[in-house]
């Protein structure tokens, strides 16, 4: 294979202003941004076990894997790192190695970037660790990790590893990985950014099995991914959610894997750059693989395998691919191993492009300071959650969810967790303004197994003849305390359009919110119009909304209101109207004048809808009050051909252009140039508008 010249150009990798201290990962491990995968990008089965202070641990401490990584084998239950032992903060290479290589469990937060030396040294974990990046800070640089013979029950999350390239391409001498495994077992590695090293970014050798490999993006390499390096048979495997792009070769190479699940990946050959794949995923030797609902973009050689290997393809994509595409023989079912959903493979380049790497949410709080090696767990010294059960069946303290939130305390002081068991709950729920610090939170592996529906209109007859339920009547789910967090659950408004024709006023809210520090994680809104209004308590009240990993689904001004909203790393789904034609408008904000309205970043908006045929928001002045002053931006963000080239439209005797409307960097074929009816940011002007500018000196974080 020719090598790439070693003055290879450098990559312009954009940098954003993050929130000041992160937001804690969802309380569910290893899941994905996409319908009803694990709740969130992070996952499920996170433990709510108490931290050596006897308070709880910070979900992202107490995460476990997914795969092959949570199965019961070799004496070990699942893959759960360093739970239960202390969390440090470590911020030089002497303290990640002390705490690294001990032989006690712990949680090691990498604060900071360390730089390795001599540059390839590989720290040799030892078992029983997890090592996450704080925040989007932690970077190892110019080295990586071993695991050797033996060692078990590690995760590495949250970093960015980088940089021990030494300036051959096709390096033979410099065997420098980012993450290698030499026998060892029950591994979870996920939501890295691993990139630029003179060997493997990832490389799981000699009978290492039991691994996981997560929501990770691998880019800028040669010998990217490689698994095998053995005779035997024994590794087993699962590589769900990474993001391969300008990768040459071994993404991933996988020879003699007993069964190695590959699904939901993105593979990416970037045209007119210096890497040109050699080929994506190569079944070597006996592997055994089942390779599901991934997309692969320009790669050449996308699937490979030996004539002794099986490799069983199922609902993938390929999009400008050329030379080797094979399968061949029968392998395995993954769900005689653990249960998974899948993605549609059509959505996984959006999902993937804003949902790998590290998070800005993860390794934060609780943590003590490795220099020191103070304390225990840490933590604030805050109440711990009160916890109300709900279960339709009976099995839980409460059948209905209403039930559960009328049984908090009135003005109470502290969290109540208001956990719901799988099911579909028809009901409509109302927190009122004097219960605050509430969350509910589906319990189920899926935020599609726990469903809160109902079908009010705001031309819905109230049953007491007391007139309609109006359009903010006619929400399923209705907030109005402060500091309220809904997870890994869907809330839905089902009033069907077609059926009630003769009914004047089909706006049909799903989630109504009038609040301030509304946490909305992991979940799906979705109905038709007005689906999901983001308000405030009252037009001079501050309502802060932060969204984050979540689907939000209608036609007409489904996302609308007054709060100041964030919209991160999601997906807004356009819907088709009752009667199937395509139009719609995605935002209708209201916001009053020198406030923050809407903010849609890194997420994606498309849908089975017509080509241009919705627009991004069209302006509400509420009411007719010319005060207001509304707003949304949409920002690196991939829009589909549904979007409208101009995208922004007038309401009301309003013009869009007297209030503020605009997009800065955003792709995808409904992206466009600037013009008079698509302004863009300068920037400078999108330095000022990040979610930290929308949500101040609030912090969300999961509770």
């Amino acid at each position: 294979m020719n090598e790439t010249p070693s003055h290879r150009r450098a990559r312009h990798r954009r940098s954003r202003k993050a929130l000041a201290v992160g937001v804690p990962l969802a309380l569910t491990a290893a899941g994905a941004l996409a319908y009803g995968t694990d709740a969130g990008f992070f996952g499920s089965g996170a433990s709510r076990e108490a931290s050596a202070a006897g308070y709880a641990a910070p979900a992202w401490a107490t995460a476990t894997a997914d795969g092959f990584a949570s199965v019961d084998a070799l004496g070990q239950r699942g893959t759960y790192g360093g739970r239960g032992g202390r969390t440090v903060t470590v911020r030089t290479q002497a303290e990640l190695e002390k705490y690294a290589t001990a032989e006690e469990p712990y949680v090691i937060v990498v604060a900071g970037t360390i730089r390795m030396a001599p540059v390839g040294k590989e720290i040799k974990v030892r078992s029983d660790k997890t090592i996450v990046g704080a925040g989007t800070s932690g970077q190892i640089a110019g080295g990586g990790f071993f695991l050797g013979t033996g060692v078990h029950n590690v995760i590495i999350r949250n970093l960015t590893i980088r940089d021990s390239y030494q300036g051959t391409w096709n390096d033979k001498e410099h065997d420098f990985d980012a993450i290698q495994m030499d026998g060892a077992h029950h591994v979870w590695i996920d939501h890295n950014d691993l990139r630029h090293m003179a060997d493997g970014l990832i490389d799981v050798r000699k009978d290492s099995t039991y691994v996981t490999v997560s929501w990770n993006r691998l880019s800028d390499n040669n010998k990217t991914f490689g698994i095998g390096w053995t005779e035997n048979v024994k590794t087993d495997i699962t590589v769900h959610h990474n993001w391969f792009r300008e990768t040459e070769q071994r993404n991933p190479s996988t020879d003699n894997a007993a069964h190695a699940h590959l699904y939901n990946n993105y593979l990416e050959d970037v045209p007119n750059t210096d890497i040109t794949s050699a080929y994506g995923n190569y079944a070597r030797g006996r592997t055994s693989m089942v390779l599901e609902n991934s997309y692969f973009q320009g790669m050449r050689n996308p699937v490979t395998k030996d004539a002794t290997a099986t490799l069983v393809q199922r609902g993938n994509v390929f999009s400008g691919t050329s030379g080797r595409n094979e399968s061949g023989g029968t392998a395995f079912d993954p769900k005689r191993f653990y249960a998974y959903t899948l993605d549609k493979a059509a959505d996984v380049p959006a999902l993937l492009r804003s949902g790998t790497g590290p998070r800005p949410s993860i390794g934060i709080a609780n943590s003590t300071n490795g220099a020191n090696g103070s304390g225990g767990s840490g933590g604030s010294g805050a109440k711990a959650a009160t916890t109300l059960t709900v279960a339709k069946d009976g099995s839980g303290q409460y059948r209905t969810v209403q039930a559960a939130v009328d049984a908090v305390p009135v003005n109470n002081a502290s969290r109540v967790v208001i956990a719901v068991k799988p099911g579909t709950y028809r009901e409509t729920v109302k927190v009122p303004s004097d219960k605050p610090h509430v969350t509910i939170q589906g319990t189920g592996g899926s935020r599609k197994q726990t469903v809160i529906t109902y079908d009010n209109a705001a031309g819905t007859p109230r049953p007491d003849g007391s007139g309609t339920y109006g359009t903010s009547g006619s929400a399923t789910v209705a907030v109005e305390a402060d500091d309220f967090q809904a997870r890994n659950l869907t809330i839905a408004n089902d009033f069907d359009e077609a059926a009630h024709q003769s009914l004047s006023g089909h706006q049909a809210v799903a989630l109504r919110t009038a609040a301030d520090k509304v946490f909305l994680d992991g979940v799906i809104v979705t109905g038709d119009q007005d689906t999901l209004q983001l308000d405030t308590a009252a037009k001079d009240r501050l309502g802060r909304v932060y969204m984050r990993n979540s689907y939000v689904v209608g036609n007409v001004d489904f996302i609308f209101g007054r709060a100041s909203a964030v919209i991160d790393r999601s997906v807004i789904t356009l819907k088709k109207r009752w009667d199937g034609t395509s139009a719609g408008f995605v935002t209708a904000p209201s916001t009053p004048a020198n406030r923050k309205g809407f903010l849609i970043t890194d997420s994606a908006v498309n849908g089975d809808v017509a080509a241009g045929s919705f627009h991004l928001g069209r302006t509400w002045h509420a009411g007719g009050d010319a005060s207001l002053d509304p707003q949304t931006t949409v920002r690196d963000t991939t829009l589909s051909a549904a979007v409208k080239a101009a995208p922004w439209s007038d309401m009301g005797g309003f013009s869009w252009k007297d209030d503020r409307f605009a997009e800065y960097r955003n792709t995808g074929p409904g992206a466009g140039r600037a013009s008079a009816d698509r302004p863009q940011l300068t920037d400078a002007q999108a330095a000022g508008q990040e979610v930290a500018d929308w949500l101040g000196s609030w912090v969300p974080t999961a509770s």
